[in-house]
């Protein structure tokens, strides 16, 4: 009696050197304040058979906070904002991942910044075709967006304004541009 085909399960590690995440958020409601976490690690265990069977986790180091600015810099690893005496990282890791486009994936899962972990979607594009570096490694990348309130997390702190309005906007915009390397 013949056997079904192995599914082929591939693990694709995040190439930290080729990877950031980044964010946006509203100051004095009048710009935005963009910054980067530049130290992320974490894996996609992918189903070559079926995308929408895969999973992805990802850490991202919170100390590695870069808004262009040390002060602020500070501020943000401060217990006014991500703590990261207490909480070092943050993390996500995925529950669904499902097609909604040519190209377009709408991956679900558990979010964590501070103590506090909530159900996000991301918007995803990708993975790209598979391409090989120069050293033999093959590589896939995606670009994924999503909106989160910073609140919803326990990232409460925001002075009011004279004029009324808040120093910092609750709307946090989340990009994650992540490159992958297959494992051997």
């Amino acid at each position: 009696m013949p056997t079904p085909a192995a599914v082929a399960i591939a693990t694709w590690n995040i190439d930290p050197t080729h990877s950031v995440a980044e964010f946006k958020i509203k100051h004095m409601m009048i710009s935005n304040v963009k910054g980067t976490f530049p130290k992320v690690s974490g894996a996609l265990t992918l189903d070559e058979s079926s995308l929408t069977k895969s999973h992805v986790d990802a850490v991202i180091d919170v100390s590695s906070i870069n808004t262009g600015d040390a002060q602020r810099d500070g501020h943000l690893k401060s217990p006014d904002f991500f703590d990261i005496e207490k909480f070092p990282t943050m993390s996500f890791k995925s529950s669904s991942i499902a097609q909604v486009g040519d190209g377009q994936l709408a991956v679900t899962g558990a979010l964590t910044i501070r103590d506090v972990t909530r159900s996000v979607e991301f918007a995803v594009e990708g993975p790209t075709v598979p391409m090989t570096d120069p050293y033999g490694n093959t590589r896939v990348a995606v670009s994924a967006t999503t909106k989160i309130s910073r609140k919803h997390f326990g990232l409460v702190y925001s002075p009011t304004l004279e004029t009324g309005g808040l120093l910092i906007g609750d709307e946090v915009t989340i990009t994650l541009d992540i490159q992958f390397i297959k494992a051997a």
